[in-house]
């Protein structure tokens, strides 16, 4: 390349618009090239390196972090897809930044706006969530509150169905629901061990006597019925007898082996309310307010389902 179309340092800086410690910033990382060095042993640049800087300042606008704006110099099929992936995790980032800010404002308007004498204890409890909020603790609360006796796999699910996840955009209302839930979870069920009722209830072992309850058969039936239940919530419908509550009853007869009776739905309904637990209502009680009426909890469905249950009940006496 003749000498008279090299830049100094200097020189490439003013083309780009930049100050010589910037070109000098990226020429020292290895992400902008020298095509020489004059006879004092200064830096020369040829017009290329031009559109690269630019180019280098572009991906920083993205806010890429340098290691990674020299990955994507570096792929010799040009930026293509590497590019992509690079703008796609940091939008996951920036999603996960915004959200955190979402929480903290919300969190912020809340002791903003309750009455002094509250703000000391909502300060604390706010003061245990991690933002964005983490719910990891709401799902080893359910871990240890389920039957051993299950598979991974339904446990999972289960789980997974029994947490309800942070609202990215919550209201100061939301923060302090979900502040409590936390605190709540923390401090266990005021019940024995593992529970016998379903997704809905207590972990309390409602069978502890009875040699043939099977806890995946009830819990897998379960599913079913809390899907049905759930429809029925979000269409609005009072609780009623049928398919849902079949199911519902059904579940419950197979874990114990057993035929689903007038009999039997009067001694279920019996063993349902021996079990109701505080800490579960509560839980879901506060769980119902970091969801949408779209999306009813599983306590909502079973509550539906109970209703049901007392009402056919009711009427067949």
């Amino acid at each position: 390349m003749p000498p008279a179309v090299l830049w100094s340092i200097g020189e490439l800086a003013e083309h780009a618009g930049v100050t010589v410690k910037t070109v000098r910033f990226y020429s020292d990382r290895g992400l902008l090239p020298e095509a020489g060095r004059s006879s004092g042993g200064h830096r020369r640049y040829g017009p290329d390196a031009l559109e690269r800087l630019r180019l280098i300042r572009s991906l920083r606008t993205l806010d890429l972090p340098v290691p990674e704006v020299g990955r994507l110099l570096e792929q010799d099929g040009g930026l293509g897809d590497a590019l992509e992936d690079a703008v796609a995790r940091q939008l996951r980032e920036l999603g996960s930044q915004l959200t955190a800010l979402r929480w903290r404002e919300a969190a912020l308007r809340l002791l903003h706006e309750c009455p002094p004498e509250e703000r000391a204890d909502r300060l604390t409890l706010i003061g245990g969530l991690t933002t964005p909020p983490d719910t990891t603790p709401l799902a080893r609360f359910w871990r240890r509150a389920l039957p051993l006796r299950m598979p991974a796999r339904l446990t999972a699910a289960i789980v997974d169905a029994a947490v309800p996840q942070p609202p990215a955009d919550p209201a100061p209302g939301q923060v302090l629901a979900f502040a409590r839930l936390n605190a709540l979870v923390s401090q266990g069920c005021s019940g024995p061990s593992h529970s016998a009722t379903g997704k809905g209830g207590c972990p309390n072992e409602l069978a502890r006597t009875d040699h043939e309850y099977r806890p995946a058969v009830l819990y897998e039936g379960l599913g079913e019925a809390y899907d049905l239940a759930s429809a029925e919530l979000r269409a609005g419908r009072d609780p009623y007898d049928g398919g849902a509550l079949d199911n519902f009853v059904a579940a419950h007869a197979a874990s114990r082996s057993v035929r689903d009776t007038p009999d039997f739905r009067r001694r279920l309904r019996v063993m349902l309310d021996v079990t109701d637990d505080p800490v579960i209502a509560r839980y879901w009680e506060l769980a119902g307010v970091l969801t949408t009426p779209d999306e009813p909890t599983l306590g909502q469905a079973h509550a539906w389902l109970r209703a049901a249950l007392a009402g056919q009940l009711a009427a067949a006496a």
